[in-house]
């Protein structure tokens, strides 16, 4: 995996405090990881200013051997302020656990008590570890919904609240026990934080390329066979995958994605007219088939009121990502690849892939190098190539997502 340093955000007692992460790399057949501190001290700063300043004035802590340094101690301040995935509210987790474990809520929870683990391993902090160890239900977070749902997912989530109650100020107070914020040389924080206003000043908005295609595509004309499918609430997919493309449907019941499958197995066909045939089929076996909607589809199609046609949204290719992410961020169409997440990610909780929706999530290399492209963010340090890893990771998920295609009715 390509070495990286990642600034974070840390919610302690104190408020929020800047340092910077580096995740697990390996070097000389090793892995290492690492955290901004020296000896027994983590190192915090209340601004990215204050960061930049000691970074470039002190050569004391665990991060000048790491194979990115150089870079990160030339970086501009906007670069060290930590992106929405690498922001950890530690003190905040009592209120967090209080919430409906809904994917949001444990996604977020997933990525602090990973750093914690993170934490608690490089600081040499066992407190932490004994602490999460103390509820089945934090080694299971990155299962997301799935394994919190029925009355052993209610048992589950009520003993992390439980715990959390109990024994969360253990964790709060092992980390504010190393947690120091060193001096920095007045002179270099004071052009820092010039710095900091003058980059400030000409940075655009947040989100202002997003709010521009969002925009560009409400002018667009839509096409008016889209209707149907918009108003029955269920999606003509079109997707491109091993250099074929297909066309398939998918809708969603109570947030959860279904697609015209069988058997975990999503029904798709090489042309709109043999996915037509297949809908107008009375005695077809598919998911969607016990749809209260279905029999209107089939009726639809089957007396020309509907055709299959997929919208710009829903039209995924895969092909050629993987090439792409090998040379780097500036390679990648940040549309397609979005794209592309959205339906690997629908395909495997439909499936209930564990495996993919893990590799997606915000702790692991790929997924940090998709945010990166997805959510570009001019305050977020750029990730470090080589992306070879990255690469190879994702083409593992797209070919288990295309393992998992029957073409026009057949078993791959």
């Amino acid at each position: 995996m390509a070495a990286e340093i990642i600034p974070i955000s840390l919610g302690l007692t104190a408020g929020n405090g800047l340092t910077l992460w580096a995740p697990r790399w390996r070097e000389d057949g090793e892995e290492w990881e690492a955290f901004l501190g020296h000896g027994d001290d983590l190192y915090v700063f209340p601004t990215p200013a204050h960061l930049a300043a000691f970074i470039r004035s002190s050569d004391e802590h665990d991060l000048t051997d790491h194979p990115e340094w150089d870079a990160v101690s030339e970086a501009m301040t906007d670069e060290l302020v930590p992106d929405d995935d690498h922001r950890f509210d530690i003190v905040g987790v009592p209120e967090l656990v209080a919430e409906a474990p809904d994917i949001w809520t444990l996604a977020e929870l997933a990525d602090t008590v990973a750093i914690l683990h993170s934490l608690a391993d490089v600081c040499d902090l066992p407190a932490i570890d004994d602490v999460l160890g103390a509820a089945d239900g934090f080694s299971v977070l990155s299962a997301g919904e799935t394994a919190f749902s029925g009355r052993r997912g209610e048992k589950l989530w009520d003993g992390i609240g439980a715990v959390v109650a109990k024994r969360w100020d253990e964790v709060i107070e092992a980390l504010d026990g190393v947690v120091k914020t060193p001096d920095v040389d007045p002179e270099v924080l004071a052009a820092a934080e010039a710095e900091a206003v003058a980059v400030n000043a000409v940075l655009p908005e947040p989100d202002e390329d997003d709010e521009l295609l969002v925009e560009e595509l409400a002018e667009g004309e839509r096409d008016p066979e889209l209707a149907f499918w918009d108003e029955i609430g269920i999606d003509c997919i079109e997707i491109t995958v091993g250099e074929r493309s297909g066309w398939t449907l998918r809708c969603y019941l109570d947030d959860e994605p279904v697609f015209l499958s069988k058997a975990n197995r999503i029904q798709i066909f090489s042309s709109d007219e043999k996915l037509e045939n297949y809908l107008t089929d009375a005695g077809a076996d598919h998911k969607l088939a016990s749809l209260a909607v279905w029999p209107e589809v089939r009726d639809a199609i089957d007396g020309g009121d509907a055709v299959v046609v997929a919208g710009p949204e829903n039209t995924y290719v895969l092909d050629g990502l993987a090439d792409a992410l090998t040379e780097g961020p500036d390679a990648v169409d940040r549309h397609q690849l979005e794209l592309a997440v959205e339906l690997l990610t629908d395909a495997a909780i439909a499936r209930k892939d564990e495996e993919t929706t893990d590799a997606l999530s915000s702790a692991t290399p790929l997924a940090s190098l998709v945010s990166a492209i997805i959510k570009p963010d001019a305050g977020r340090m750029p990730p470090a190539p080589p992306f070879d890893d990255e690469a190879q990771a994702w083409s593992v998920l797209v070919d288990r997502f295309a393992g998992t295609l029957d073409w026009d009715g057949e078993e791959s």
